[in-house]
């Protein structure tokens, strides 16, 4: 009868786990679709036309320096996690925090582990951008800021370990098929609140930027957002912006070091790009995509920790982390793909609003130059590290663009 009941368990497992696997790919495939034409054919251009060999030769420098510390913070975390997967299980054993506080507790330690290991490549990363100036941050301030977003890190993990053990509390076994939406339901709500807690955003008072937003969104078709311009005080050259926020709380944020050194066609592409973001719900596909790796994640996590009681127990803690972090960089590559999509996507938004492939091409160049961007990178670092296309990838994109619409263009 035993023999019977397994079997009919794991005959269950398996239909189970065929059928979320074609629904989750079924749903990926949807969020991979995109408006980029299926038959655009960009030219191949030369990037010397574009930049002065010395800044070729800097930027190739200076971005492999910047790749490498990030593929070794990378492995440092992985061995700083594989230790305490080892070693941690014995600090569950002294604790009396209780269940789930012990796993608590257990992912704060992971947190310091992690911390601890990666300390060096950051500080190397600060040197090498000081180095070549294109950062101003002091390595007091800097340090200051590292323990802060690891606080906050230290909350979402906090957070994430009460809900995970909470739910296998209630299903031992199959915990993971509600912590998927669980977790996207917690990232849900910080993406909503994220945009009232940033710091230095001021408001537009150029009246063009103004005007533009407004013309812009009414061509994409959406409302007008909350546009803020970011106060760098000087830390970066770089220029930057983004968008943020779900519905009431949508926001664009250009960083000042864009609004001050870039001309307005410019600045233009870079609205247009980043309401792009907010008409084709770019942050709504990245939560259901980050929701779609998470529920693979947790599967794994709950076959691996198996033996060790599964995730209802504490010792299982620092395993369960460390296989976090090798399935989030086992899928690294498609989640950077699935991420230069999408900004793919907002660059042929932005060409077909403002039908402007000169300014993009100025755009995307000036942007380069400030931030010393290899504008052709190494295809493992385009494909590992990198969240968008390359530099010269998005000026081709704009002369297929412009080759498309010749008659078309301003």
């Amino acid at each position: 009868m035993r023999d019977k009941r397994t079997r009919a368990r794991r005959g269950a497992l398996v239909a189970l786990t065929i059928a979320l696997a074609g629904v989750w790919t079924f749903a990926a495939t949807r969020l991979w679709r995109t408006s980029v034409p299926d038959d655009l054919e960009p030219p191949r251009l030369d990037e010397r036309d574009y930049f002065p060999a010395s800044l070729l030769e800097e930027a190739s420098s200076y971005t492999t320096f910047l790749d490498v510390t990030d593929v070794l913070s990378g492995l440092a975390l992985l061995v700083a996690l594989g230790v305490f997967a080892v070693r941690g299980a014995a600090f569950a054993r002294e604790s009396a925090a209780g269940r789930i506080g012990t796993g608590m507790l257990l992912g704060m330690l992971a947190l310091a582990f992690v911390w601890i290991a990666q300390l060096p490549f950051g500080l190397a990363r600060l040197w090498w951008q000081r180095r070549h100036d294109t950062t101003e941050i002091g390595y007091l301030e800097w340090l200051a800021d590292y323990w802060a977003i690891a606080g906050a890190q230290f909350l979402f993990i906090s957070l994430a370990l009460l809900i995970v053990m909470a739910l296998a509390g209630v299903w031992r076994r199959w915990w993971w098929l509600a912590a998927a939406p669980a977790l996207a339901a917690v990232a849900v709500a910080f993406t909503f609140v994220q945009p009232y807690l940033l710091p230095g955003l001021e408001p537009v008072r150029d009246p063009r930027i103004a005007a533009d937003v407004r013309l812009i969104a009414a061509v994409q078709g959406i409302s007008e957002p909350d546009v803020r311009v970011l106060n760098t005080y000087g830390a970066t050259e770089a220029p930057n912006a983004f968008a943020a926020g779900l519905g009431p709380s949508e926001r664009v944020v250009l960083w000042d070091t864009l609004v001050e050194d870039f001309d307005r066609p410019e600045v233009r592409i870079v609205i247009a790009h980043e309401l792009g973001h907010l008409s084709r719900d770019h942050i709504w596909k990245t939560l259901a995509w980050m929701a779609l790796i998470a529920l693979p994640t947790a599967f794994v996590v709950g076959l691996a920790t198996r033996r060790r009681g599964g995730i209802y127990e504490p010792a299982a803690v620092p395993l369960a982390v460390f296989v976090v972090a090798v399935a989030l960089i086992a899928v690294s590559p498609l989640d950077r793909a699935f991420s230069q999509r999408l900004e793919a996507e907002a660059d042929w938004v932005a060409l077909e609003t403002t039908r402007d492939p000169e300014a993009t091409e100025a755009l995307f160049a000036g942007f380069a130059s400030g931030a010393l961007i290899d504008p052709s990178p190494a295809g493992w670092s385009d494909a590992v590290l990198a969240t968008h296309p390359s530099t010269m990838s998005r000026i081709e994109m704009a002369a297929a663009w412009a080759s498309r619409h010749g008659s078309d263009r301003p």
